[in-house]
């Protein structure tokens, strides 16, 4: 849970620190802004994944589902600083599917965090296969990372890839390389 009293002075301090005048009109109230923006860009951390994948349907055949492009903001653990990008996530169903929607919420769940892009990787692969029992998962996350391009070593446009292979994926050389060939398409 936030706590928002605790970000509030936080914020002031930071304010402070950095040579502002927190009394100054336009900083007013930006600590009550800050402490509901992380209310809500820190959202996963109390939400657990297995409620949005515990609805399931009965499914005859295995083939692959794949959710493509699934557009997330997250935060480095590191700098606290934005990364962001796309979560192209694929499983192979074993008697069961889940809504597609449900997707895109584990990917949120774990996007809104802070942490490291490898780790929330890991996490949305071993969410679904620990949930659905799929025959495998395969999640491919691009971001671009903003303690990378806007600091530091200072690289707009770079972005950086991370894949998590599960059950027959891991196994599979043909079935990686059609989910390559679905997520380019």
């Amino acid at each position: 849970m936030v706590d928002k009293n605790k970000i509030e002075q936080a914020v002031k301090l930071l304010l402070e620190g950095i040579g502002e005048d927190v009394n100054r009109e336009g900083l007013l109230e930006t600590p009550q802004r800050i402490a509901r923006m992380y209310e809500e860009i820190y959202g996963g951390m109390d939400e657990d994944a297995a409620t949005h994948l515990s609805k399931t349907f009965t499914v005859e055949n295995s083939e692959m589902v794949l959710e493509k492009d699934i557009v997330f903001y997250s935060t480095c653990e590191h700098h606290l600083m934005p990364f962001y990008g796309k979560a192209h996530v694929a499983y192979i169903p074993d008697g069961k599917v889940v809504g597609l929607s449900k997707l895109a919420r584990t990917v949120e769940v774990f996007a809104r965090r802070p942490q490291i892009q490898e780790q929330m990787n890991a996490q949305i692969a071993d969410a679904i296969m620990e949930n659905l029992n799929p025959k495998g998962v395969m999640v491919m996350v691009e971001a671009e990372h903003m303690c990378m391009t806007m600091r530091g070593v200072k690289k707009p446009g770079s972005k950086t890839m991370t894949v998590a292979v599960r059950g027959v994926f891991a196994q599979d050389e043909a079935l990686q390389n059609r989910f390559w060939q679905m997520i380019r398409e």
